[in-house]
Order: structure tokens, then sequence, then C-alpha cells
């Protein structure tokens, strides 16, 4: 009898394990990120020069910038991707595209201004402003960087990386989806360093 009872209390054991199991998958499989294909890491290539613009965003928000060498960078930095993390991501990036009213720079680099949480603003100001909140959530700062694109119609563009073991997702104010970084029809151009947010790097293919 008591073996019937052993036996039965694993099989329980067993299935309340997979519903826990099945619900984690379908928090993952329920978001737009095309998770369970290969998964692709970004390459970082030559070291580069930062945009002049972010040079100008440190000057002004001096925390966002400061090097954190408590924060070892372990296994290249990435962190797990849990559903708690993904809910996180999803909803500053929601916020963050809704709190900002979008308003196109017309003056070119002369009038790039990074801002946090400015009333209206461009790419830059949300990236910078996605970038600070995750950071404020608990996110380490060497897993979540600032990266430079080019678009299809060929206009420069700054976007949010957050580095994971599941791959590199991409936050973008051009999308309310949170998409891995080869599923983005983007020419990459520069990113930042996971050791210290002050150095950029140019970016290799998109090998895995």
């Amino acid at each position: 009898m008591r073996k019937v009872v052993k036996f039965l209390a694993a099989v329980a054991a067993i299935v309340v394990a997979a519903g826990v199991q099945q619900r984690a998958e379908a928090a993952f499989v329920g978001a737009p990120l095309g998770l369970r294909g290969a998964i692709q890491y970004i390459k970082f290539d030559q070291p580069t020069l930062a945009p002049m613009a972010f040079t100008l965003f440190c000057l002004k928000y001096k925390d966002e910038c400061k090097p954190r060498p408590q924060q070892i960078v372990f296994r290249g930095g990435r962190l797990k991707l849990t559903a708690e993390r993904l809910a996180q991501m999803q909803d500053v990036n929601r916020q963050v595209n809704t709190a900002i009213r979008p308003e196109a720079n017309l003056e070119g680099l002369r009038g790039e201004k990074w801002l946090l949480h400015p009333a209206s603003g461009d790419c830059n100001d949300y990236a910078v402003t996605k970038r600070h909140e995750l950071i404020a959530k608990g996110f380490p700062a060497r897993a979540v960087l600032l990266s430079e694109v080019v678009t299809t119609w060929g206009e420069h563009h700054l976007v949010v990386v957050v580095r994971t073991f599941s791959g590199d997702l991409v936050l973008d104010n051009l999308s309310g989806h949170i998409l891995p970084w080869s599923k983005k029809p983007y020419r990459w151009v520069r990113i930042q360093s996971p050791k210290n947010p002050n150095y950029w790097a140019s970016l290799g293919d998109r090998s895995v």
C-alpha cells in the first residue's frame, strides 16, 4: 500500500511540474520573439568611437554612463530570460513608446539631444529612456546596451539590445514587438561594450 501511495505521489509531482513548465513555455511562445529557432548572438568586432551625441549625453547624465566594476562579466555578460524579465521588457517597451510623443529631428547631428523621459523626442530619447528603466528594474547594465543601426530607408536609428542566453533581443520605438536582433531588417553599425558603457564596438556578421 505504501508503495502505491509513493508511486501516486510521484506521478502527481511529475504532473504538477509538467504543468508549471508548460505555463512557462506558453509565456514565451505567446510573445512574438521567435525564440524557438537557432539562437543568434551579436558578435562584437573592432573598437570604434561612440556617437558624439552619446558623449554629450554622458556629460549630462553621468550615472547613465558610469562603469559598474562590481558587475562581473560572466559568460559574456548575458542574463537568463525568465517570464518575469520578459514581461518587464514588454512593459518598458510599451510604456516608453506610449509616453514619448514622436518628434523628428530636422537639424541633423546638430539637433541631436539624447534626453531621459522627454515629453517628445526621437529614437535616441526612446532608447536611452528604455535602458534607464530596465536598469532601474534590476537588469544588469552589462546586458542592456544601446546600439546604432541603419534602417532600410537609410536613416540612422538607435535601439536597445538586451543580451540573454535565449538570444539578443531588441527594444525598438518603431515596433511594439520585442524581436531577436537577427529578425530586424537593419544594418548594424555599432554597439556599447558590456564591460564599459563608454566603449563601443562595430558588429561582426550574424553568426551563431
